[in-house]
């Protein structure tokens, strides 16, 4: 059942209208469709985020007008980047019984087999259902899955009433061998030179490699002291 929350409708718009709105602990919201007009409404902050929380992507209101009911669908939600509060809710007017199309997070569960990397090529999935019925996600199950394993969208579970819209053939979910450490470095180094990145010497890095080189110098110098040694040896024979 979709959340019940108590809108109002504003007469005030721009950016000024909105930060007194949001001072109040408010959300400035628009809906949107079925060919009228836009209507432009204030919602209760903190009833309207539980109600969201709640729904997920797709959340279903269900919004008390002037006493009149008004199914609304969640279409864009802005939230601040720094103070993570909800700034501007877009939803889309719908009727029970209506069916409507939706993007659908998938969700992946289970441990896949030791020693593999389990990618999510796709975050969603496209799907048509009911207003009043969408799935709040799909969840994608990898328990003791080998390496080579791959879920299309074809493979998916959808609950009864939901028709899949996404390719068939699209790839969900793979699963692949887990990469070590050394191959995780060459693949850096490999991207680092393709980038013309040049890492500058470090000061134990260049230490090292001065120990090294007063190591092959005493080392040349040790030789040469012998050489002529081993000459007087020749002469004398």
């Amino acid at each position: 059942m979709p959340e019940k929350i108590t809108a109002e409708k504003r007469t005030e718009f721009g950016k000024g209208a909105a930060r007194r709105i949001r001072r109040e602990h408010k959300i400035p919201a628009v809906v949107y469709g079925h060919g009228n007009d836009p209507i432009h409404l204030t919602l209760p902050g903190h009833d309207t985020m539980m109600a969201l929380k709640h729904g997920g992507a797709n959340a279903l209101l269900e919004l008390d007008i002037d006493g009149s009911s008004q199914l609304a669908l969640t279409k864009q939600v802005q939230v601040d980047p720094i103070r993570r509060v909800l700034e501007h809710i877009d939803f889309v007017a719908v009727r029970r019984g209506e069916k409507v199309t939706v993007d659908v997070p998938v969700h992946v569960t289970g441990e896949a087999a030791p020693e593999t990397l389990v990618v999510t090529e796709h975050s969603t999935v496209q799907v048509e259902a009911e207003a009043t019925n969408i799935p709040e996600r799909i969840e994608i199950s990898v328990a003791g899955a080998a390496v080579g394993t791959q879920i299309h969208a074809s493979d998916l579970v959808l609950p009864e009433g939901t028709t899949l819209l996404t390719d068939p053939e699209s790839l969900v979910v793979n699963v692949t061998q887990q990469q070590t450490a050394e191959q995780l470095e060459a693949e850096l180094a490999e991207a680092e030179a393709d980038a013309g990145i040049v890492h500058e010497e470090s000061e134990a890095e260049a230490e090292a490699a001065a120990e090294g080189e007063a190591a092959e110098g005493a080392e040349a110098g040790e030789a040469a002291e012998g050489e002529p040694a081993q000459a007087e040896g020749d002469a004398s024979e």
